[in-house]
Order: structure tokens, then sequence, then C-alpha cells
């Protein structure tokens, strides 16, 4: 991951967006992460949305504690359901 001081990026923004691959290029102020200039190749709006969305990224943390504590249920099993509940 890159990284660079805000009062340190003298180009132009375009020039650090061409720059962008695989990693992001992280902006820092007094070392401290406050933005990132990420790729956002093969990603829709909707996606993009999500990314920065506090309910929806809320939802994701619980959903993924549930399933450490409680674990959850197979692809079959949820085929299963889907036949049952559907007849």
């Amino acid at each position: 991951m890159k990284r660079i001081e805000v009062a340190e990026a003298t180009r132009p923004l375009e020039e650090y967006a061409r720059e962008i691959g695989k990693e992001p290029l992280v902006l820092t102020i007094e070392g401290q992460p406050v933005a990132a200039l990420v790729s956002l190749e093969n990603t829709d709006a909707e996606t993009l949305s999500l990314i920065g969305d506090v309910d929806f990224q809320t939802l994701i943390a619980e959903s993924r504690l549930r399933l450490r504590r409680e674990g959850g249920i197979s692809a079959a099993e949820i085929r299963r359901r889907l036949v049952n509940d559907g007849a």
C-alpha cells in the first residue's frame, strides 16, 4: 500500500489517479490515514455506495460475529429449505 502525506501531494490529482493499480494510495495527515484513492475497476455504483454506508457495515459485522458464534447452514440445507417452503 502506498502512502503519501497530503502536504507532499503536490501533483495534480489526475496524475495520482492514473497511477492507481491494485493497491490503494492512502493519503495521510501527520502520519494518520484520512483518505484513500482506490481503483474502481469492476465496481458498480451500488457496491461503491455500500462501502461507506455505516449501517450496512454494521450489519455485515454483526452477521459475521453471529456466524462465528452460531455457525451457518450448508448450501444443501438452504436448497432443502427453499424446495420445502416453495411446495
